[in-house]
């Protein structure tokens, strides 16, 4: 098959172990990111399986309507950026393994980097040694304080365990059988959200980005936090209510932000607002970029080519493009 990869920002694709799952295929890989739609089709032209790396290009109808040889969409995690309906009209197969068995550690740990970072205020602190000057601030501990998971699923609950090491408290706010489930664990539950957003010294954002979670986090929920408090978001930026996370920092309450995840990516203006804030610690959406990570990633990504090069599809979003392309 003719296969094409798109946005290796770094070509790392080709250097991981599983890439050995391609031989036999021509493969053609490109490092830069585009989203204009001429040279996307011009590019895919010949392509018959596209594999993505999560959500970097949006797939729509304008585009998927100039890929006549496209027979195959394969990638790993939730598709917002693929128009599946286009898809399947077309007869386009969409793969996608949501690895719905383990967390992702890479993106918990580099949540829990992201806290460290923002509580001691290590960014700052390294710019001001660069600088010529020595401290230029007082940090936080973690110890004592309380950190809130917003969302109970697979990175949530390993957020969880972390703050128990460091000795923090940790309160638990998500749907109702979500809260049901942590309790039962023997996690605390918020008695509201209003108590989460007020008590909590840190929230972290753990939910998937789906119309019943978009802007769940309201101006008022942020007016209530702390002027101490930090919120982190490694999810997704829609989870918080347009502009609401910009005021509410402005506005001070709360008092810090650590954020790897912005609602147009990738960033390229450096005077993005919440790049241009003192209390805000930004990462460039890194949370699943590890080497380890993609090759648990890319060995999904890749047996979905293989199985269905075999005539046997796996992790279907659309099995009904394959009647579609049959007809």
């Amino acid at each position: 098959m003719k296969i094409s990869i798109l946005d290796d920002y770094h070509d790392t694709v080709r250097t991981l172990k599983v890439f050995q799952m391609l031989e036999g295929h021509e493969v053609r890989i490109w490092n830069d990111h585009v989203q204009d739609v001429d040279t996307l089709a011009q590019r895919l032209q010949d392509t018959e399986a596209l594999i993505l790396i999560r959500e970097r290009t949006q797939i729509r109808e304008p585009l998927i309507k100039r890929l006549s040889n496209l027979r195959l969409i394969s990638q790993r995690s939730v598709y917002p950026h693929i128009d599946i309906p286009a898809c399947t009209e077309r007869g386009i197969l969409v793969c996608s393994n949501m690895h719905a068995g383990a967390p992702s550690y890479a993106t918990a740990e580099l949540t829990w980097g992201m806290i460290i970072a923002a509580m001691r205020q290590i960014p700052q602190q390294m710019a001001s040694l660069r600088a010529g000057n020595w401290q230029c601030g007082v940090g936080m501990s973690l110890r004592g304080k309380t950190l809130g998971v917003y969302g109970w699923g697979r990175i949530g609950g390993a957020i969880a365990e972390y703050a128990k090491v460091f000795g923090m408290n940790v309160l638990v706010w998500a749907r109702e059988a979500s809260r049901e489930r942590a309790a039962k664990d023997g996690w605390a539950t918020a008695p509201s959200k209003e108590a989460f957003f007020e008590r909590s010294d840190i929230i972290s954002l753990h939910m998937r980005l789906v119309d019943a979670t978009r802007g769940i986090v309201t101006a008022s929920d942020l007016a209530r936090m702390k002027p101490s408090a930090l919120i982190v978001n490694t999810s997704r930026a829609g989870l918080i209510e347009p502009d609401a996370l910009v005021n509410a920092l402005r506005a001070g309450r709360p008092g810090m932000a650590a954020v790897d995840v912005f609602e147009q990516e990738p960033v390229r203006d450096p005077q993005h607002p919440l790049l241009t804030m003192p209390n805000v610690v930004c990462t460039p959406h890194l949370g699943y970029v590890t080497r380890e990570e993609y090759e648990l990633a890319f060995g999904d990504i890749f047996e979905q080519v293989q199985a269905y090069v075999a005539g046997n599809p796996v992790h279907m979003v659309n099995p009904e493009a394959l009647a579609k392309r049959a007809s």
